[in-house]
């Protein structure tokens, strides 16, 4: 009977233990069940690669200089528009109609729009500013947020805490607090320092800050806590290009890779670096710091700057388009994150892996092209000269984890589509509909959707 009684438990074990790995497989999103959209995406691939120049609608309404960036709200009735002369067009983008301009949104060029939620939304400026916006009250601004000393580049939104983090090229990441603003601005502070910054984005759980700089170095902080404040100085980490950095280069505060000189050096060193308060018991400290050097097919030899930085939406990769110190070429790249926790918490790691990469048009020198993934992330939509192409991983345009190349290989073209004037500098998919916008540099705005 006691012997039943054992089987009985070993097969109840087993059972359980195959429902926990599926669940496992289906949160880590590399099973059968991750995409309820996993049956239909051929059919949306068919779709997007059936669009033709014809296809794409005019929306500018009047000259307002070149189309910096391009997002949707999260439900995708607004399309939003941050352009060169100070205005903010708002689109609805399923009867491609003009909703309204905001005529002297800032005092200088729009550079990123962000939504926060499907009414509120923040824009920033050449003018170091940051404006709050409801889409139920457009006439003003609901607050202007002051902080940086140049210009503000780009936002994002921790959903978990509610900060705003914004990043510029006076080289502070600043952090926000929403949940107390009013209409003379909202509790900020400085999180994070470093120069030549360029892009800033948060994963898509937030788990992670990625930083681009315009001298080719990708700064990575893992386990991230917006809520404590780095108190960081410039990192003496250009001195030197493509080389190992080590502990000697950081001014406080973080953990950078690089190898130590032993491994008593790198313990006290450790335990120098990091405060108390950013550790945690059993694991990584919070807001451990990692430069890379990404490789770059064909720069091996010379320097590059990372302008535009994008990451997958479900935290699998991170796209990058960089170009040479000389403006003579011009790739996009996909890095897949290595996930794991080193052996030693100051020793070497590389937490991306070059897949996939593709060379660029090289039109429109120095001008940053923002690209962007497929809400599924199975497609890539990059500037493409004077129109947009679409790039897949494969050609089934398969998830990325189901595709991974052993080696580093070419994107696959899907389909280029030409249907500007002029150099196209932005592209964004719509997050719910099977539509795409782009943006150049004379103005215009092309939305792209089948016809059926």
């Amino acid at each position: 009977m006691l012997r039943v009684g054992y089987t009985m438990l070993a097969i109840q074990c087993s059972n359980a233990s195959l429902i926990f790995r599926w669940l496992r497989e289906r949160c880590w999103g590399r099973g059968v069940a991750v995409d309820p959209s996993r049956d239909t995406f051929r059919t949306m691939t068919s779709l997007y690669s059936s669009m033709n120049p014809a296809d794409s609608v005019n929306l500018s309404t009047k000259t307002h200089g070149a189309v910096f960036n391009l997002e949707y709200s999260p439900d995708g009735s607004v399309l939003t528009v941050a352009c060169e002369q100070t205005e903010v067009l708002l689109f609805d983008p399923i009867s491609s109609t003009h909703i309204k301009t905001l005529v002297e949104a800032h005092e200088d060029c729009v550079n990123n729009i962000r939504f926060l939620d499907n009414r509120l939304f923040a824009t920033c400026s050449d003018d170091t500013t940051i404006a709050l916006w409801d889409l139920r009250k457009l006439n003003s601004k609901v607050c202007t947020l002051h902080g940086h000393t140049s210009w503000v580049k780009n936002i994002e939104y921790d959903t978990n805490t509610r900060l705003l983090v914004t990043s510029g090229f006076d080289g502070n990441v600043i952090t926000w607090d929403t949940n107390r603003f009013t209409e003379d601005g909202c509790p900020h502070k400085k999180f994070f320092h470093t120069r030549y910054l360029m892009r800033m984005r948060l994963t898509p759980d937030c788990s992670k800050m990625l930083i681009s700089t315009s001298s080719g170095y990708l700064l990575i902080l893992h386990n991230l806590d917006l809520t404590q404040s780095l108190e960081v100085g410039s990192y003496r980490i250009l001195r030197a290009r493509r080389t190992a950095l080590s502990l000697d280069n950081v001014t406080s505060g973080s953990r950078v890779s690089g190898s130590p000189r032993n491994s008593s050096d790198s313990s006290q060193a450790s335990n120098k670096l990091l405060s108390p308060s950013s550790q945690r018991e059993g694991g990584s400290p919070r807001n451990s710091l990692e430069v890379l050097t990404p490789e770059i097919p064909g720069e091996r030899d010379r320097g590059n700057c990372i302008t535009s930085l994008q990451l997958h939406p479900k935290g699998w990769a991170t796209l990058i388009r960089c170009s040479s110190n000389t403006d003579d070429q011009e790739w996009t790249c996909v890095y897949e994150f290595q996930e794991g926790t080193p052996v030693r918490a100051v020793s070497p790691r590389c937490s991306l892996k070059l897949t996939h990469y593709i060379e660029e048009a090289n039109v429109g020198r120095g001008y940053i092209k923002e690209l962007c993934f497929s809400p599924d992330g199975r497609l890539i939509c990059s500037p493409y000269g004077y129109g947009i192409r679409l790039m897949a991983f494969d050609e089934q345009c398969s998830e990325l984890v189901d595709c991974l190349p052993k080696e580093s290989s070419c994107l696959k073209e899907i389909r280029s589509i030409y249907s500007h004037s002029d150099v196209v500098l932005t592209t964004k998919f719509s997050p719910t509909h099977c539509q795409l916008a782009s943006g150049c540099l004379s103005g215009r705005v092309s939305l792209y959707q089948p016809k059926f």
